[in-house]
C-alpha cells in the first residue's frame, strides 16, 4: 500500500510540474480595433493636425526617438517613464523609472512597445478595445479616472528592459 501511495504521489508531482504557469508574458491576442474606433482616433489626429502612423492593430503611434539595440517582447521586464492622458487632455497617470512586465499590460502597449528600442520614445494613441474597453477605471477613492470606452494617449520613454 505504501508503494502505491508513493507511486501516486510521484506521478502527481511530475504531472504538476509539467503544467504551464502564468508568467506574465502572455502574447498579444491579435486583437484589431473595430473600424469605428480607428476612425475616432483618425478624426482626433486630423482635428489636432497630428501626423501619426497606423499600426495593423488599429492603434496609432509617433516615434520620437527610435533608441538602439533590440526591442522588448511580452516577456521583457521594462523600465519606463510615462504619462497617460485622455483625448480631452486630462492626465490620469504618470510614472518615472517604473518597472512592468510588458505582457501584463494593456494590448496597446504590447503592440506599441516593440516598435522602439532601449532609449526610445514613443507616443501611443490607443483605441478602447486595445485599452480598458468598456470598463471604468477608478482611483482608490472610487472616482472614475478613465471612463469606459476611452481613447488613451501615452507618452513613453523606454529606459531599459531585460
Amino acid at each position: 500500500m505504501k508503494k502505491l501511495v508513493l507511486c501516486l504521489l510521484c506521478v502527481w508531482f511530475l504531472a504538476g510540474s509539467c503544467i504551464k504557469k502564468e508568467s506574465g508574458c502572455a502574447s498579444s491576442n491579435n486583437i484589431v480595433a473595430p473600424l469605428s474606433e480607428q476612425q475616432v482616433i483618425a478624426d482626433y489626429l486630423a482635428a489636432n493636425s497630428i501626423s501619426a502612423t497606423k499600426h495593423s492593430s488599429g492603434l496609432y503611434y509617433q516615434i520620437w526617438q527610435q533608441g538602439t539595440g533590440e526591442s522588448p517582447n511580452n516577456c521583457s521586464a521594462i523600465v519606463i517613464n510615462y504619462v497617460g492622458q485622455l483625448a480631452n487632455g486630462n492626465k490620469f497617470d504618470e510614472g518615472k523609472n517604473v518597472a512592468f512586465t510588458l505582457g501584463s499590460l494593456i494590448e496597446g502597449w504590447k503592440y506599441g512597445m516593440p516598435l522602439i528600442q532601449k532609449g526610445g520614445k514613443i507616443k501611443l494613441y490607443i483605441p478602447p478595445s486595445l485599452g480598458y474597453r468598456s470598463s471604468d477605471i477608478k482611483d482608490n477613492n472610487g472616482t472614475v479616472v478613465i471612463p469606459a470606452n476611452s481613447m488613451l494617449i501615452f507618452d513613453i520613454t523606454l529606459l531599459d528592459f531585460q
